[in-house]
Formats: C-alpha cells, structure tokens, sequence
C-alpha cells in the first residue's frame, strides 16, 4: 500500500491596509470608564475577606473626582475613547449583515493615538478632536438593585474624533469598512447608553456619522 501522499498547503501573504475615517457624533458620548477609586474599594474588600462588611467605614462621595475617573486620560491631560470600544462595536454590527462575527475579530483593529495615564488601566486610546467633556449625574440601580448617582464624562452631539481602521484586505475591502463603520454609528453605538448595550436597550448615545 502506497503512503499517503501529503497535501501542499499555500497561505498567501497577508495583505492589510489602513482605513482613516472623520466620526462626528450625532448623539451624546457618555464615558464608563471602571475607575481607580473602584478597583480600590474591590481590591480592598478581596484583601479583608470574610471581615470586609463587619464595622466597615463608609467614607464621603467625591463625586469631582467620580467624574474625572469615569474618562479616559492621556499624558498630556486630552482625554480619548476607548480604542476597543470601536472594535467590539464593528464586529458586532457584523451580526446585521451575516459576517462571521469570529472571522471579523481576526480581521479588524483599530489602531491607537496612545494609552490611559493611569496605571491600572493602560487602554489603548483614540484621541478626541473636537469637544470637551460636562460633569453628567445620572441616577441608575446596581446590579443588586440598590440605587446610585453615577458621575461620568459626557460630550455633547459634535464630538470628534479621527479613526484608524486596520483590516484584511483578503476578507474586507475599505468600502466593507466604511460600510460597516456607518453601521455602528447608527445601530450599535458606543460608551455608555450605547443601543447596543449588554444590560439594557440603551438611552441612544454614542451615535455618530462619517465625515
């Protein structure tokens, strides 16, 4: 019996390209960044374990530092969005016109201006270009159904930022990426109170148009 000959397998180079786009909001940008303050108290109750709750001081709110943490900061003080934020939202809207949303993920990435300042965070970040962020109180329910005021960032319909969009060109070509990217803009959203949101059916921000 004859040994099986062995099939020759031919992987093309991969051919990517980068896809710049001008996003302008439509709707309000509201930031949701985990703050520092957060992941101390976490930290804090995960050290003290069992005794976490017994006689536990309950320190004032400060809710100026509330809304500087829930933002994205770069060094020199500008602040930006997530680079994820748009990566995760483009494959997503990969559902609305039948894309392998697990093929999208391998395919799509969005190249960043810089990273978080804070040190346990590092994002990587998408610079804003236009508009400045306004102190947004908004009374909402924890997951355990408490009620809470929650302090964030919010940037009125007008914000501007410039996007990278790295893609396969074997699988996309840039009007796919366009095409997909304005998909996002009006159906998936970004940052909090996204319509695409995975708690609830959002508030309508984080919509925008390509410029």
């Amino acid at each position: 019996m004859e040994p099986a000959k062995a099939e020759r397998v031919a992987i093309p180079r991969a051919k990517f390209r980068v896809a710049e786009f001008t996003l302008r909001g439509t709707a309000p940008y509201v930031s949701n960044k985990f703050s520092a303050e957060a992941r101390e108290m976490m930290r804090a109750k995960m050290v003290a374990g069992a005794q976490a709750k017994k006689g536990a001081k309950r320190e004032p709110r400060d809710f100026d530092a509330n809304y500087r943490q829930s933002m994205h900061w770069f060094d020199d003080n500008t602040a930006g969005i997530p680079a994820t934020c748009f990566r995760q939202a483009m494959v997503s809207a990969c559902r609305i016109v039948g894309f392998k949303m697990t093929l999208a993920k391998l395919a799509i990435a969005i190249l960043a201006d810089g990273y978080d300042c804070d040190p346990g965070d590092g994002s990587p970040l998408v610079r804003f270009t236009k508009g400045t962020p306004e102190k947004f109180e908004a009374a909402t329910r924890n997951e355990t159904g408490v009620a809470d005021i929650r302090v964030r960032g919010r940037w009125a319909p007008g914000w501007e930022c410039k996007l990278r969009v790295q893609y396969d060109a074997d699988m996309f070509t840039e009007s796919d990426v366009r095409n997909l990217l304005e998909r996002v803009g009006l159906q998936v959203g970004i940052g909090a109170g996204r319509p695409d949101s995975k708690t609830s059916c959002g508030q309508g921000w984080g919509l925008f148009e390509i410029v």
